[in-house]
This record gives C-alpha cells, structure tokens and sequence, in this order.
C-alpha cells in the first residue's frame, strides 16, 4: 500500500486525501512518531493520543489562516509533523533542532508558543476578540486542552469570560483522564460520570451552564464523529466546547497499559514497546533523595504533610502518598491554590512541604509574597528541576527562581552543594523555622552514594570553606559546586584559589563575605540561575553597601532565553561548563 505520509509536508497536501484516507494516514503517523521516539526520546503517549484529533483539524480547518492552539503542548507532534517538519522531527529536543513544543519562532503554523499548562483558551480568545475587532468573523480559533489542564484556575477564568462574549471559540476538551500523573479532583469525577451517563451531557451540564454550545462526548478515535462534529461546530457561532474522549499512549500498548511511564518513556523498543534499560546507576536523582526524606521525617513528625499541584510523579511525593495518603495532597494543575492551601496548613500548626518546580512557582508568585511571606508562614518549597533542565527548553528551565525570590522580604533561599545538604536542609525546615524557607535543587542525580547519614542541623545563614587560596575566591551556590571544584583544578593555578559554598543566597552569611572581601582582590561568583538579580547580584549589592573596591566576576545565566539541548551543552555555549570557567580562572590568575 502507498505511504501516505510520504507525500504530505502541509496541511494543504492532507487536505488532498479523502476521508476513506484518514485512518490510514493516521496508523502512518503513529508509526512515525513511534519510530522516531523509540531512540530520540520525548513525550510519547500524549502524542499518540490526539493522532486521529490532530488530522482532522488540520484537515477540515484552513490552517493557518485559522488559529489552532496546543494547551501545554505535550500533544502536539502529530501537529509539527503534518506542519512541514516532518524531515527534521528526528532533531526534536535537541541543540540547534526543533523544540518539543509549539514555538511561533518555529512555525506559522505554532499559532502560539506553550510549554506550561492551562494557557491555550486565554489565548485562543485573545485571538479570536482580536479577529472581531478585524472584522474576521468567519476566521475560526481552536483550543485543544486535557481534562487535567482544564481544571486549572486559569482555565477557568477564561471559560467564564469566553462564555459572555461572541467570540467564534472552539474548546476541544481532550478527556483521557490522565495529565502527567491521573487527573484528580471533583471536575474529574464529572467528567467520568458524563462518559458513563450520558444524560448529563444534556441535563445538569456545567459546561451549558457557562454559555458554551457543548456536544458530545464522542469517540476521539473515531474519524467519523470527529469530522461530522467537526464540520457542524465550523457553521455554529460563539464560543463552542467539544468533549472528545480519547486514549493516552494510543497504538503502542505498553503506552496505553502504563500512560505514567510512557508519557515520556525514554528509549524503547518500537517494536514490542518495551522500554531500554539504562544502565543501572549508583547515584540517586534529587527528587528521590527529597521523597524518600520526606517520608523518613513524616514518619517522625506527624505535622509533616506533602503538597504538589500534579506532579506526584515528578516530585517522588509518590513515595509518601504511598505511606501517608491522608498527609499528602495532589491539588492537580493548581500552582496557586497549592501555595495558599500550604499556607492555610501552616497557620493551623502544621508543617507543609510545598513541592513545585522551579518553573511552575512563576505561576504563583502573588501567593508566595501575598499568603506565605507577608505573613511569615513557615512553608517549606521545595523547589525541583531548578537550573539548566535541559531537552525541554526555556518553558521548563529553572532559571529565575534565585532572582524573583531574593527580593522577598521573610524567605530564606537555600541550594544545597550536593544529596547530604538537602538531606539535612529537609531535615532542619521542620524542626520550627519561624520563616518560609525555598529548597531548589536540580533534575537529574546527584554523585554521592552513601546519602542517607544522620541527620544533622544546618545553621541558617552559614555558608561554608570548601577550600583555601591566595588571591581568588569563587563563590557558588548549589549543586555548580562541583563544576567549580574541577575548573579550580583544570586551571593550574589551584593554590591561589579558594572555593566557598555560599548555600544560603538568603540570608546571606556577611560576616564570611566580609572575611572574603578583605583576604581576596578577585571574587567570581556562579551560580545556574539568572545574572541578573540571582545571587552574584546579592554580592554586588553588599560590595556597594559596604564600599569594597574588589574586582567583581559574575558567572551564570545571561539575561535571554536559553534553548533546549542537553545540559552539557547548554553549559558549554553560555560558558558554564569546567573547562570555560577554569579557562577564565587561569586568565585571572595570570
């Protein structure tokens, strides 16, 4: 039989085919996808979810003209392959290759760029108002977003807003009952129950409640009711809601027998589906090294409770809702209703560990200041995939955290230099900190096996000698520490450098920075956050306050987006690798 997908490089080629063509095309594009991933790496199973969703949009709508957007993105590499990036869709993730989410930069077709959840309705109504003002009333906007995403707060605020307005809107809810980790929360069980009843479609629907037009659910595998729906939603006016019912991992069973592991599974065979074994490793990721601690200390301290907004998974909070399920809490997509609700606990005596990464706690920030540190809570954040994360680029990286909480009166900013320090920051946080304190730590695994010691309490505000020098003094903060460490030995000129690990970036341990300043001429600071603002900032700050003339160095994150490519890499081009920083102590030095 012809490949189909060989002939197709836009929509336009697809809209060739006739609709007998469909699912063909369809099990080709699963095929390719598969094939790609099965060594590349990726978001596998929401993929493979949309397939028969994507072909028919692209299909019966005039993309571009019309405006299709991806909620968070995850789904959409069915869309950049039909979307002219078929032949470099093997580059996806990769350094100079394209990204693993819909990008304007990239593609005409990228009606807007994502990468965190529940944004796709705000801005498909903002284009669609947009439209009306142009007096583009046939041209029409498309939001696909997951029964996870969809209970966010965000999304809901524009619902209700999409729902009073004559905005042409078309929301297509794509129901698989499943985020990253299973959706959760009573939204979800509604959705559940119109799936099995389908009177409430009808009667009692929240949807119809907010001026929607809502039909189905219907079979998202299904070409079809999708097009027949479809086709009928095109000539219907206002804001629309489409409930589609599809199947996450769809066409690779262990994908669908296992939707938490193969939403992003890693190498696997694409054959039989079954996922390549690493080789086994020594080292422990830092997000276990935080979840099998938190539950050593819930297990002594009964006030302990875990919170995450959805990533049970992805925190490692999996191992303590294992052991403690009525003491941890997935909120679902709920960035600042998990900080809030982590507040309400503390005010009442109890001890929440908040875990969100790095990237996400952007969406709460007003919680933060307004709930936590205005009245000097003791929440514990603890803050994962902080820094350079890598493949998934500048939607994920953990980059600004250092800079958009130093300027938070009450909160104390810890980064740990290795698996121990977050031990025992962990440890110290619940023994009756009087402040909020945040714990960033990065993805990925640490370099100590032996981690689990007795614990044992971090003074607040000390930082720490790693080493002693003559005439340079580098000061890091987190886990580059051991960057540092093998730049200061790369560089020859070891002796005449010290190594401090600063930890706290808040409070800052001045009485050291004072010795510091008044031994050392040369101080660099590293860091793997923002330059500006993060805590080689803090360092020119107390450098003014106190008129020190020393020479100042600031090394970390240059102030643009870095794009996705492994860490290594990332490093390297923004000169944050050993070799580059022991190249430039070797300069200074001499």
């Amino acid at each position: 039989m012809k490949n189909l997908l060989d002939n197709i490089s836009n929509p336009s080629d697809l809209r060739k085919l006739n609709p007998e063509q469909l699912p063909q095309l369809a099990k080709e594009l699963r095929a390719f996808i598969i094939d790609i991933l099965a060594t590349k790496e990726g978001h596998l199973g929401a993929s493979l979810g949309v397939v028969e969703l994507t072909i028919a949009l692209h299909y019966l709508f005039d993309t571009p003209t019309d405006l299709l957007v991806w909620d968070v993105g995850h789904q959409a590499y069915g869309h950049k392959i039909l979307t002219g990036r078929k032949d470099v869709f093997h580059t996806n993730r990769q350094f100079n290759g394209i990204a693993g989410f819909p990008s304007r930069k990239e593609s005409e077709f990228d009606a807007f760029g994502v990468g965190h959840s529940s944004t796709s309705i705000s801005a498909a109504l903002g284009m669609a108002i947009a439209s009306n003002l142009k007096g583009e009333t046939e041209k029409h906007h498309i939001a696909v977003i997951g029964d996870a995403s969809i209970a966010s707060g965000m999304a809901f605020e524009a619902m209700n807003h999409a729902g009073v307005s004559d905005a042409n809107l078309l929301i297509i809810l794509n129901d698989n009952a499943i985020g990253i980790d299973p959706s959760v929360g009573a939204l979800k069980e509604y959705l559940t129950k119109v799936k099995t009843d389908k009177r409430l479609a009808v009667q009692n629907n929240i949807i119809k409640a907010l001026n929607f037009d809502y039909s189905g659910p219907i079979d998202g595998h299904d070409f079809p009711s999708i097009l027949s729906e479809l086709e009928r939603l095109k000539h219907v006016k206002g804001p629309k809601f489409l409930h589609v019912i599809t199947t996450k991992g769809k066409g690779l069973q262990q994908a669908e027998d296992d939707q938490v592991t193969y939403h992003a599974p890693g190498k696997f065979d694409k054959i039989s589906g079954e996922r390549i074994k690493k080789e086994a490793s020594l080292f422990t990721k830092y997000q276990d090294v935080f979840g099998k601690t938190i539950v050593e200390l819930a297990d002594k301290n009964e006030r302990i409770v875990g919170i995450t907004p959805a990533m049970l998974t992805g925190s490692s909070l999996k191992f303590m809702i294992e052991k403690f399920p009525n003491r941890t809490f997935d909120v679902g997509i709920a960035e600042q209703h998990a900080v809030t609700l982590a507040a309400g606990m503390a005010t009442q005596g109890l001890i929440p560990f908040c875990n969100i990464y790095s990237t996400f706690l952007q969406r709460a920030y007003d919680q933060v200041i307004h709930d936590v540190a205005l009245q000097n809570l003791p929440v514990i954040f603890c803050l994962d995939r902080a820094g350079l994360v890598g493949e998934d680029g500048a939607t994920h990286h953990g980059v600004f955290d250092l800079a958009y909480l130093r300027c938070i009166p009450n909160l104390i900013i810890f980064a740990p230099r290795n698996e121990i320090e977050l031990r025992n920051i962990l440890y110290t946080a619940q023994l009756g900190l009087k402040n909020p304190i945040a714990i960033r730590y990065p993805r990925g695994k640490g370099k100590i096996i032996d981690w689990q010691q007795p614990f044992e309490k971090i003074e607040i505000g000390k930082g720490i000698c790693l080493k002693e020098g003559k005439s340079i003094a580098v000061l890091s903060v987190g886990t580059i520490a051991d960057t540092v460490s093998e730049a200061i030995i790369l560089s020859e000129k070891s002796d005449k450098i010290a190594h401090y690990n600063m930890r706290f970036i808040k409070p800052l341990d001045e009485n050291l920075v004072h010795r510091i300043f008044k031994k050392y001429q040369t101080i660099i600071t590293v860091e793997d956050g923002t330059i500006n603002g993060g805590f080689g900032s803090s360092i020119l700050e107390f450098s003014a306050k106190n008129n020190y003339k020393n020479n100042i160095k600031i090394l970390g994150i240059p102030d643009e987006f870095i794009e996705h490519g492994s860490v290594e890499i990332l490093q390297q081009k923004i000169g944050l690798d050993a070799t580059s920083i022991a190249t430039l102590l070797h300069t200074i030095s001499c």
